[in-house]
């Protein structure tokens, strides 16, 4: 879209749904946002919901490729197929790998974040290992785990200098400590893969880790005398948490219950894999074959491996399954996401100046259309 597009429809803004409002869209960014009755005749005027732009800082894939795969024709996509539902930036999700494998997918995203190619903007990378508990490895290959190595992510940083980074940490492994705090302000760590204690928990926190991936999953659970992972986020004041929203992840009750507890915390994640919007059927995970059967992916051994969920379906499961009012669901797809990933200054939110990452969804919560930075994402 070049030059001046306005919209005019129902719209989320400044935190609750309005009716009337005429976003003017010019270049890349929003110009301006007003509630009018009488909008100008060249005005689109939409049938659905405005909403802005999801933001995932957890997807490994999608549409049969994996950013740990290496190959920046194949990044194009997964973040094409992602923005058609709703996706408009995230930060591309590495797994557990060798050191050779894994440059090799950092050189590739960095290279496809740097040719723009439209679709959904790689605005970080997510490293999800490999410094993470074997015990905990959930659907990661344990070969490829190993003790934390300043020196190997300090190489690893050289290849995306001008990303955005999150890393995936368990604060009980060997040179947890000094890997955090040697890279805080550098790097977003957070806190998952772990069999770690409350107390370990805690202390990560204090060392400089903010955040917890995929929380309930592959980490010690809470008990009235051992709070555990779980406990350690949901007690934290300013930690940031992702949340599975696919129904199969994490039951919906406690996905109720970790909303209440972190309020204006939560960020909802796909974790989806290179079989998201693929059918039924065998894939690959970096060395695992995985079997993929009514919308749940699994190793041989039963083990969930990631999903094959979408950003707008966590959307439409948060509000149908765990009943949470859209108001309060649709921040968690994009402003705290937006804000993790440390682009919460121009992404995450209509407003005036940010990026005109925008998306038409209807009543049930189906993608409709989808701008990126102002230009309409083909359907």
């Amino acid at each position: 879209m070049n030059g001046e597009k306005q919209l005019f429809g129902r719209a989320f803004v400044d935190g609750t749904i309005k009716d009337d409002i005429l976003i003017t869209v010019r270049g890349a960014a929003i110009a301006d946002i007003m509630q009018i009755a009488a909008p100008p005749a060249s005005a689109d005027r939409v049938s659905g919901l405005i909403v802005p732009g999801f933001v995932d800082i957890h997807i490994h894939g999608g549409d049969g490729a994996d950013f740990t795969d290496g190959d920046a024709a194949a990044n194009e996509r997964i973040v094409n197929f992602h923005a058609r539902h709703g996706t408009t930036a995230m930060a591309a999700t590495t797994l557990s790998a060798s050191r050779t494998d894994l440059q090799k997918a950092i050189g590739a995203i960095a290279l496809t974040a740097a040719n723009a190619p439209g679709g959904a903007e790689i605005c970080g990378i997510h490293m999800e290992g490999p410094y993470i508990s074997v015990r905990n490895a959930g659907a990661q290959d344990p070969a490829s785990i190993r003790p934390s190595d300043i020196q190997e992510l300090t190489t690893l940083l050289g290849e995306a200098p001008r990303m955005r980074w999150i890393m995936t940490v368990a604060p009980e492994i060997e040179g947890a400590r000094a890997l955090i705090e040697h890279f805080k302000g550098k790097v977003l760590f957070s806190i998952g893969h772990t069999g770690a204690t409350f107390a370990d928990a805690v202390a990560a926190i204090e060392w400089g880790a903010s955040s917890f991936t995929h929380l309930f999953n592959a980490m010690t659970g809470m008990h009235h005398r051992e709070p555990g992972v779980v406990g350690a986020a949901l007690e934290s004041v300013d930690a940031t948490a992702e949340l599975i929203a696919d129904g199969i992840h994490v039951h919906r009750a406690v996905m109720r219950i970790a909303c209440g507890a972190m309020p204006n915390r939560i960020a909802l994640v796909t974790d989806a894999i290179r079989a998201s919007g693929m059918p039924d059927g065998k894939y690959r995970l970096y060395d695992y074959e995985i079997t993929v059967a009514g919308g749940t992916a699994r190793l041989p051994n039963g083990t969930l491996a990631g999903s094959v969920l979408t950003m707008d379906r966590a959307v439409q499961n948060m509000v149908e399954l765990a009943g949470i009012p859209v108001e309060r669901v649709l921040p968690m797809a994009s402003e705290v996401p937006a804000r993790i990933l440390g682009v919460g200054d121009r992404k995450g939110r209509i407003e005036n100046s940010y990026d005109a990452d925008l998306v038409i969804i209807n009543e049930k919560f189906e993608t409709e259309r989808v701008f990126t930075r102002g230009a309409e994402v083909p359907g």
